[in-house]
């Protein structure tokens, strides 16, 4: 897939991997003298579509566990199961009557009564995490058919969001951060997180620096040390009136440069705008609340997530791993691994998340929506850990009208099928679709005209939602 263009790179043609046009014409000079190195490809992520309905929320956290976690070692333990089933960890209760976590996640054991765990997840894709990964992302179950991501998939909630419901001109509407996961390393970008089949206009903002890094800054929005605000929008101003009245002398074209500037107008907007500066000013935050949520990537990925919604941005989607089987793929020495690194971030993130946005009055209104591409096989293998599983697992849903906690679904007795109430992904997608404003069953138009159903196959869980 080729890389995108940065916003900072040249806009005579030069891209950030060194490519370039040998012949640039008159108009494009101008432009490009007008934006001073400005690119195009923010105006083009800012194209918006009709809005949504009657929201019960206006944003939406998405913490991808990307690999598969553990359901069996998290928060669906089996603790009467034989040892080579239950593991090695005990479980401690948490803040809603008879719901236990692991006892690795205490501090998110004590945000379980603003929770919803559904513990009867399911799908058709065990082997291809790419298409697990695309099933939990964008509820389109399509087997085992893996590979990277492609233009034809069907897009992610937040590239229909930024269509439909793009929120303030200088806010991004959707941003994914901080990889973009690998399917394996140096494999493809896994499918799931881009605009697909509505067009790459709708792709996430990738921030791809490490948050945690002290000198952390989004090289894509900072402006040369020699352009201030106001030069930026002098630049603006002068590109505007050097193009219009050309393009007045053709009604077609007119109407192009209309849609164009206006994405411009939004791109120009941000780079100027200090709400959206400031999100990205991590070293803003008190160090309290930075170690609060761990001072490593995920952790400070997360953080930023929460700042991005504060700013204005509908859905961050957050992925926990470099490549699919960088972290949470634990087929060898799951426990420690788990026990070590990956639930203690995890728990610090997560809980922070629910903790701040309840204290601040954001929860209301903020979907946060732990997925996975699927579990683990309740039998421990040989290697000391666990391999992929789809037949049974867990995720773990808040805020924006999710009942708070209630635990919905189950599984047998040795967490390997669901025992009552099955949910596939395509359901839970559904749902977040219509706590956000959008109707699950509606079609979306491709970049051809052609409709396609936004989640065919799933059904809003209404006994999820208060």
């Amino acid at each position: 897939m080729k890389p995108p263009v940065s916003l900072l790179d040249g806009f005579l043609g030069m891209s950030s991997h060194g490519n370039s046009n040998a012949l640039v014409n008159r108009r494009e000079f101008l432009r490009a003298g007008a934006l001073g190195g400005i690119g195009l490809t923010l105006p083009k992520l800012l194209a918006a579509g009709q809005p949504g309905g009657s929201p019960r929320a206006d944003a939406c956290i998405v913490i991808f566990l990307n690999g598969g976690p553990s359901h069996l070692d998290m928060w669906d333990m089996k603790y009467d199961a034989p040892i080579e089933i239950r593991g090695p960890f005990q479980s401690i209760p948490t803040t809603a009557p008879g719901v236990r976590f692991c006892e690795y996640l205490p501090r998110l054991a004590k945000q379980m009564h603003r929770c919803t765990l559904v513990r009867s997840m399911n799908h058709s894709v065990n082997n291809s995490h790419a298409a697990a990964v695309y099933a939990a992302l964008t509820g389109h179950d399509r087997g085992e058919k893996g590979g990277g991501a492609k233009p034809e998939d069907h897009p992610n909630i937040g590239s229909v969001l930024a269509k439909l419901r793009p929120g303030s001109r200088d806010a991004f509407p959707y941003v994914a951060l901080p990889y973009k996961t690998q399917e394996g390393a140096g494999g493809p970008l896994q499918p799931g997180f881009l605009g697909g089949i509505i067009g790459a206009n709708h792709d996430p903002f990738w921030v791809l620096e490490d948050a945690n890094s002290p000198s952390f800054r989004v090289k894509n929005l900072t402006l040369p040390e020699q352009v201030s605000n106001g030069r930026m929008s002098n630049r603006r101003d002068l590109l505007f009136a050097l193009e219009k009245p050309f393009l007045n002398q053709q009604s077609q074209s007119a109407a192009v440069y209309d849609v164009m500037s206006d994405f411009q107008r939004r791109a120009f907007d941000m780079l100027t705008s200090d709400a959206t500066q400031r999100a990205f000013q991590l070293d803003q935050e008190p160090t309290k609340v930075r170690e609060a949520y761990g001072r490593n990537i995920y952790g400070q990925s997360v953080l930023l997530a929460r700042r991005l919604i504060e700013a204005g941005t509908r859905v961050v989607t957050m992925s926990w791993a470099p490549n699919a089987n960088a972290t949470w793929d634990t087929h060898g020495d799951n426990f420690n691994k788990l026990k070590n690194t990956l639930l203690p971030q995890f728990d610090a993130a997560a809980s922070s998340l629910l903790s701040e946005l309840a204290e601040r009055g954001m929860l209301e209104r903020t979907v946060v929506a732990v997925l996975g591409d699927f579990g683990r096989t309740p039998r421990i293998n040989n290697a000391a850990g666990r391999d992929h599983w789809n037949s049974c697992y867990s995720i773990l849903l808040a805020g924006g009208g999710f009942k708070e906690g209630l635990v919905y679904g189950a599984s047998d007795r040795m967490g390997s099928w669901p025992a009552e109430n099955s949910v596939s992904p395509g359901d839970i997608i559904a749902t977040l679709y219509h706590l956000l404003g959008v109707n699950p069953q509606t079609n979306i138009y491709d970049v051809l005209g052609r409709p396609h159903p936004l989640v065919p196959r799933g059904r809003v869980m209404e006994e999820l939602i208060s």
